[in-house]
């Protein structure tokens, strides 16, 4: 399911704006990837959040 800015996981609404913003983008980007190797939706969701915030960490 893709998300956006305005409906996207439980799990993202507590995240800074701009690591929400990654999160999003990551896991629209990685979810049929990380599905596909076997992760549940929910255990995707949380290694998007994850690399959203090392990502933003960088920047």
């Amino acid at each position: 399911m893709p998300w956006n800015k305005n409906d996207y996981p439980d799990s993202m609404k507590n995240l800074d704006k701009d690591v929400r913003e990654k999160a999003i983008e990551i896991a629209n980007a990685n979810a049929n990837a990380l599905l596909n190797e076997g992760y549940k939706d929910g255990k995707a969701i949380l290694i998007a959040i994850d690399r959203a915030k090392m990502a933003v960490k960088k920047d």
